[in-house]
């Protein structure tokens, strides 16, 4: 399984850095994404890395948000700051199959901006 790290609450203007384990696959085989969802609202993509380190953004995080991913540790990582109440959601770290349809979910991590 997918295993995320790092969510909690933070304050408006503030940082956290999620951590996603993917010890259990061939993690440099798979393009991975960041997703997030709030309640009421269909899963966003947030960020995508691909397995040559490619990295791609939706235009409401663009620029406070980093992915990155070290193959070695099999680790996926998002990092977040200038953090805005409506950054609030649940995110999900997802692997994508560069070679099948495959596709696998973690169970999710609240992230939650309030002052």
């Amino acid at each position: 399984p997918l295993v995320e790290s790092g969510g909690g609450l933070v304050q408006p203007g503030g940082s956290l850095r999620l951590s996603c384990d993917a010890s259990g696959f061939r993690f440099s085989d798979y393009t991975a994404n960041w997703y997030r969802q709030v309640p009421g609202q269909e899963r966003e993509l947030v960020a995508k890395i691909t397995s040559r380190f490619a990295t791609n953004y939706a235009d409401s995080v663009l620029g406070r948000f980093t992915i990155s991913r070290d193959n070695a540790q099999k680790t996926l990582y998002l990092q977040m700051s200038s953090l805005k109440l409506e950054d609030t959601a649940v995110y999900y770290c997802n692997l994508e199959s560069e070679y099948t349809y495959y596709t696998a979910w973690g169970q999710g991590i609240q992230v939650t901006v309030s002052s």
